[in-house]
């Protein structure tokens, strides 16, 4: 029964819509919008899973800073914070950490500067650590 178990979790980790934020996991980060979807999945162990594909080193100035935002975000997380795109945006987030989910626009970082933090951490990690243009 075991195999099976452990073939369907691979099997479902493989795929980009099947992420779950488990322990040892900071967050998933999803940006969607203009250009491809892009999904990171932070390990506190220093690795990066970039749109579901394996595990790739994240450097450490990134995984310090990846640490950081996540227990920045918690409070909002667990608040279930959510702001709404305007007509100018560019980029939706959605960001899942243990205690729940926060979404934002591009836009956000002018008033959040977490929020802005965390987008530039998505275009340093896919450009750093995932070998992908951010934009």
């Amino acid at each position: 029964m075991r195999p099976r178990w452990l073939a369907a979790v691979l099997l479902c980790a493989g795929l980009a819509g099947c992420f779950n934020v488990q322990s040892g996991d900071l967050f998933q980060l999803t940006r969607t919008g203009q250009g491809k979807q892009l999904t990171l999945l932070f390990n506190d162990s220093g690795t990066v899973a970039c749109n579901g594909g394996a595990a790739k080193t994240l450097p450490d100035p990134l995984l310090l800073e990846a640490r950081d935002l996540a227990t920045t975000l918690n409070d909002d997380a667990q608040a279930g914070l959510h702001i709404a795109p305007p007509t100018n945006a560019v980029f939706f987030y959605a960001i899942k950490l243990q205690n729940g989910t926060i979404t934002f626009p591009d836009t956000a970082g002018a008033v959040h500067p977490e929020l802005a933090q965390a987008e530039q951490l998505a275009l340093n990690t896919a450009q750093q650590a995932c070998g992908i243009g951010g934009g």
